[in-house]
């Protein structure tokens, strides 16, 4: 049976072959450490590492390679932030849509009395930025923004968030999990402080790399680290080094990983991140528009189509997610994912708590034939009569 994978919101699949032939010839030409001695092995690594940090500032608008900080997933990005900025008494704003890897460093925080509120916004989740300001608080110090949800595929606003954000001198950082490498990002235009991303999405590299990507006007100072080790620099001093990136880049880096995520960057880059971005929308339209149509089916996306990203999610009424889930990889072989996709205060906003819903993701590698695939198991299920995982 052909497999129909439509799980590209948790990680992208396949990969492009670049990828794979990229780590293993670091593997096999660069196999040191880098920063961790002269040799020609750790100096080959440390080059290519470089080049990784370059690539990825380059995508992202960054003049500065050393403004990069690697991290092992954008959780951890997150969490270094959030802890290493907010103090007892802070206020942070976040989005209906927010994912766990906010929200739950957020409920941890809250035993230090750092509180959080929701901002407003459309049916949908779009952030509706004429009525940001009553919400911001004398004490909010940050706004965290999904830009795009793991959910339902909503776009924010991010340039119009971070001007008034800006305007009351709060930094904004913007979870970039989803929207890297399919939806055009400009760090200083867009006005983000903190730009948080994972590889193994629209990025294309394995899972395990990510980072962050620090603003111009990002304070460094501000942030304490999440960890301290060893760096490979100044290692005649105990105190942990105050420069990019070693101050928030403790012990060895997967520097394997961080090679295949290069290659995923170069292929984008050479394949042109609009055509792709444009091939895909066209197709998730018709994927849209056709289950729209099915009845019983309930679509869970954008409002507007060009808020759209390439996510969206489903439930058919009377129907187990589990059980249609489960019908869909063994009897069409389509791989979705069901549940609440970690994201339990976008369930809740959307309404689809504690169920959840069945969600769907398309890539570049995403053909006509399997949105039509995915399209004619749906009407089937939409149309079964009797079963006993009605609910």
């Amino acid at each position: 049976m052909t497999i129909v994978y439509m799980d590209n919101a948790a990680t992208t699949w396949p990969k492009p072959p670049e990828v794979l032939a990229a780590m293993t010839r670091t593997m096999e030409e660069a196999g040191g450490n880098a920063g961790r001695g002269g040799h020609r092995l750790a100096v080959a690594a440390g080059e290519i590492l470089y080049q990784v940090r370059d690539t990825v500032a380059v995508f992202f608008g960054c003049s500065d390679p050393f403004r990069v900080t690697f991290t092992a997933n954008a959780t951890e990005s997150i969490n270094l932030i959030l802890k290493g900025y907010l103090k007892p008494g802070d206020h942070v704003l976040v989005s209906p849509l927010e994912h766990n890897a906010v929200m739950r460093p957020l409920q941890f925080l809250a035993q230090q009395n750092i509180q959080w509120s929701v901002l407003p916004s459309a049916k949908d989740g779009r952030i509706d930025t004429t009525l940001i300001e009553p919400m911001i608080r004398q004490n909010t110090r940050l706004f965290v923004i999904c830009h795009e949800s793991n959910v339902n595929g909503v776009i924010q606003p991010i340039h119009e968030i971070s001007k008034i954000a800006h305007s009351f001198h709060i930094p904004l950082l913007a979870d970039c999990s989803q929207s890297a490498g399919s939806v055009p990002i400009d760090i200083d235009s867009d006005g983000i402080d903190f730009l948080v991303f994972t590889g193994h999405k629209s990025l294309f590299g394995p899972v395990g790399t990510g980072g962050i990507v620090w603003g111009s006007q990002a304070n460094i100072e501000q942030i304490t680290p999440l960890k301290q080790g060893g760096t490979g620099s100044v290692s005649d001093r105990y105190d942990q080094p105050d420069f990019l990136p070693d101050k928030f880049e403790s012990g060895t880096l997967n520097i394997v990983g961080l090679s295949g995520l290069k290659a995923g960057i170069d292929w984008i880059n050479r394949n042109q991140m609009n055509q792709l971005s444009s091939e895909k929308d066209v197709l998730l339209q018709k994927f849209l528009d056709e289950i729209r149509a099915i009845k019983r089916v309930q679509v869970f996306c954008a409002e507007k189509k060009e808020n759209q990203g390439g996510v969206f999610s489903l439930i058919i009424e009377r129907l187990d997610n589990g059980f249609a889930a489960q019908w869909l990889d063994e009897e069409k072989g389509i791989l979705s994912r069901v549940g609440l996709h970690c994201a339990p205060l976008a369930h809740r906003f959307l309404h689809t708590f504690p169920a959840g819903t069945i969600r769907f993701a398309v890539s570049p590698f995403t053909t006509c034939e399997d949105v039509e695939i995915c399209i004619d198991a749906i009407k089937m299920l939409a149309e079964k009569k009797e079963t006993a995982h009605f609910l």
